[in-house]
């Protein structure tokens, strides 16, 4: 489990292509700190287990299927990543529950500055959309956000500059991909409400519209 607080900026050393997946080499300094085999740390909002390291690097597997549902395709040799280590069971919970599995990839439409903060929209499919409230939290290429809006077609950020100072986020431009995870809560009520017998849920008084109304 993560928690959308990026520990590090790494940067991409290698990349070894097979027909259909990859072994990516990444060159760190915080995660490498007290890195093992078989540590999991997400790279891009994507949970990746290490495979082998170095003093300074380490590489991880990424299947075809990670390619296909993710931005990691599109990385190349020096592309900077956000990473973050599995969190610690004495950790401080600073974003929100993350767990490294990407739902979709979506686009950066724009990036306007508003003051000191920058307005990130970004465009993706209603069946990621259904799962993003405002107010709600929402994880982008590994990074914890607050929704500040969303429509039928996209929703936006307020990123602060010490985010954008900590993450790449800043760094792209509109046309970019970027990683999305809604947030795991909604996916469980809406699997708990679809599995509860249709006389439960009348008794219960619990509906996705009353949900929805509450800001769920």
């Amino acid at each position: 489990m993560f928690t959308g607080i990026i520990e590090e900026v790494g940067r991409v050393k290698n990349i070894k292509m097979g027909a259909s997946s990859a072994i990516i080499t990444i060159q760190a300094d915080k995660v490498m700190e007290d890195i093992h085999l078989g540590d999991s740390i997400a790279m891009n909002g994507v949970c990746l287990t290490v495979t082998s390291f170095d003093r300074n690097s380490y590489s991880v597997d990424v299947m075809h299927e990670t390619l296909r549902r993710t931005n990691l395709g599109g990385l190349k040799s020096g592309s900077r990543v956000n990473l973050e280590r599995a969190m610690a069971a004495d950790g401080r919970f600073g974003g929100h529950i993350v767990a490294g599995h990407i739902d979709d990839i979506g686009t950066i439409t724009s990036m306007e500055r508003d003051d000191n903060a920058v307005w990130v929209t970004v465009r993706t499919t209603a069946a990621v959309l259904r799962y993003i409230v405002e107010k709600g939290s929402i994880t982008i290429d590994g990074i914890s956000l607050t929704v500040a809006r969303v429509d039928d077609k996209s929703f936006a950020v307020s990123v602060i500059p010490h985010t954008g100072a900590e993450t790449t986020l800043l760094e792209k431009k509109p046309g970019d991909t970027v990683n999305l995870e809604t947030d795991m809560v909604g996916k469980y009520v809406e699997k708990l409400l679809k599995s509860e017998p249709e006389e439960e849920k009348a008794q219960s008084g619990i509906t996705m519209d009353f949900l929805r109304s509450h800001g769920f």
